[in-house]
């Protein structure tokens, strides 16, 4: 089917284009081939530039001095956009490190940065390996069939964060049940709702678990994430009760939401491309690479936008001051000009210079950890592994942000 340059624009901001993974990349493929930087106007949306080559992307990343964060940090409807600045003008929006520019945004990564940090994530490692073995044991138990999605790589990503907060296991079915309304806010079966009211009263709910959390460890400080953010000073003061549990909101999604979507992803990637799985379970030592292909591949964070602060030019094409660039890093991660042979899974493709974490003072502060648990479950799971397939059609989430697959049944044996 012929798509126009119009109607490829308009996929980035059609939620369905993204769990249809070829009409999102015939779209992307044909703006990266005949314009780059293309001009949306979709229903609904504030207009904005698609920018869809690795090199543009790199570029605008690199200038955070030009290219802003505030105020439209990602996609989102006009109204929903609208809304969140009147939040801003009464101090009671959501702020998180995607929401901020330099300096604040440098002070405030500073807070969690050390969490993550190399040494951080050493201390953690026997931690995610446990976590690792008990979830693929748990695939033992479910008879050789199941969704490995919702019942395996949803929790166990959610079990090592929520676990770095701090946060009780008790409450970690109501942390998945909003993170899903979150980012699922487009997806018929995750959303609470359609509407701009919907997204606001997760948000809320949100915001009424964590004051209470912040609260808790300020009168009580115990020995996690949770504890160093509540009781994190800039320039003296304490965080807010709103930046506080913006930061804590920022953490328990994205920090398990993504890598998720890329165990998944990576997993199903390895059904379809029976040679990689064969080669990697010869040669374990690939994983690495594996894991950096899987990460490419599925690229959970679809897009950020930027606002420009001045006027600029975007590969030729002028931007003005007030103009927002959306980033699509799935085009980037299947760029003809960065990656040989893009649309092949290679589980030991090297260099892989994908821009899935994004790029510059901005790169994603859990990097390091997605990267640990992704290899700790496939480090787990192949050895063990004596045959897999699909047992069904796979499906993937609606949304414009953040998503990957919401199901992938399988049919499996498992060495004893």
């Amino acid at each position: 089917m012929t798509m126009t340059l119009t109607e490829a624009g308009l996929t980035l901001a059609d939620p369905s284009a993204y769990a249809d993974e070829a009409r999102l990349h015939q779209a992307l493929s044909l703006l990266r081939r005949d314009e780059p930087v293309h001009w949306v106007e979709a229903a609904g949306y504030h207009p904005f530039w698609a920018v869809t080559r690795h090199a543009d992307i790199m570029e605008i990343e690199r200038d955070h001095a030009v290219f802003r964060n505030a105020p439209r940090p990602v996609l989102a409807k006009a109204e929903t956009d609208e809304r969140m600045e009147r939040s801003r003008a009464e101090g009671t929006a959501l702020r998180t490190l995607i929401h901020m520019d330099d300096p604040q945004h440098r002070v405030t990564r500073a807070i969690g940065a050390d969490w993550f940090k190399p040494r951080a994530m050493r201390a953690m490692e026997q931690r995610v390996r446990e976590l690792a073995r008990q979830y693929v044991d748990r695939m033992s138990e479910y008879g050789g069939e199941c969704d490995f999605t919702t019942q395996v790589a949803t929790h166990y990503p959610l079990y090592v964060i929520l676990s770095l907060l701090g946060l009780p296991e008790s409450d970690f079915p109501r942390m998945l049940k909003l993170t899903q309304q979150l980012f699922g806010g487009t997806d018929k079966e995750f959303q609470r709702g359609g509407t701009t009211e919907d997204i606001m009263a997760t948000l809320l709910d949100f915001f009424t678990y964590f004051h209470r959390l912040t609260a808790a460890r300020r009168d009580t400080p115990t020995d996690d994430l949770a504890s160093a953010i509540a009781n994190a000073r800039v320039d003296g003061e304490l965080l807010s009760d709103y930046d506080a549990a913006s930061y804590y909101v920022i953490i328990a999604t994205a920090g398990h939401d993504t890598t998720s979507s890329t165990i998944s992803g990576g997993l199903h990637a390895l059904i379809e491309h029976p040679a990689e799985l064969a080669r990697l379970r010869e040669d374990p030592a690939l994983l690495p690479t594996a894991v950096e292909e899987m990460i490419r591949w599925v690229t959970p964070v679809k897009e950020f936008m930027r606002t420009a602060a001045a006027d600029t030019r975007v590969n030729g094409v002028a931007v003005r001051e007030g103009e927002s660039v959306l980033l699509s890093y799935p085009s980037a991660n299947r760029d003809e000009a960065v990656f040989t042979d893009p649309f092949r899974f290679d589980a030991g493709r090297d260099p892989n210079k994908h821009l899935a974490f994004g790029f510059g003072v901005h790169y994603c502060l859990g990097a390091a950890l997605a990267r640990m648990e992704t290899r700790a479950l496939f480090d787990e799971l192949l050895p063990r592994l004596d045959s897999i397939e699909l047992a069904g059609t796979p499906e993937w989430m609606s949304t414009t942000f953040v998503g990957g697959l919401k199901h992938l049944p399988i049919r499996y044996r498992l060495k004893d």
